[in-house]
């Protein structure tokens, strides 16, 4: 039996478009999830000694839990295959050339990509960026790293 959606990598990033999720989230790690947390999440690994949850910064802050990181939730409007190859390192390589931090989830019909909130309109312009055949984009350097631009 085969996965539905797309498996062509070309396809995918040709056709790729990104929809922001509403809200500022963060990870949480519990050893016993509360009914309210459980609630709240969007997403939940079991990790065997805890369990790690993607909530809204609130849902934290009412539980008492702090927020270590805030992200946004980008979500890739391709309805990819779960056994698509490549679509995950391909936007990780386009995030990771503009220095921007991102953690993948996989859905049954969507792959979705949380980045650090102050950078995610740089993250969009890197996924839906018009590159020749799945091509990287350069990485850009700041003024002050080694081959920089001058101030």
């Amino acid at each position: 039996m085969t996965a539905p959606g797309e498996t062509d990598l070309d396809e995918m990033l040709a056709t790729l478009a990104v929809e922001r999720r509403p809200g500022v989230f963060t990870y949480v790690a519990v050893a016993v999830p509360t009914p309210g947390l459980l609630a709240a999440a969007n997403a939940m690994v079991d990790e065997g000694e805890l369990t790690t949850l993607v909530v809204p910064v609130e849902a934290a802050q009412r539980a008492g839990l702090p927020a270590t990181v805030e992200m946004a939730w980008l979500t890739l409007q391709v309805q990819s295959s779960l056994e698509a190859v490549g679509l995950t390192a391909a936007v990780s390589a386009r995030l990771a050339a503009r220095g921007i931090a991102c953690n993948v989830l996989a859905g049954y019909h969507h792959d979705h990509v949380l980045v650090p909130r102050g950078r995610v309109d740089d993250a969009i312009d890197a996924l839906t960026a018009d590159l020749p055949d799945g091509e990287l984009p350069p990485a850009e350097l700041s003024d002050d790293e080694p081959g920089g631009r001058a101030g």
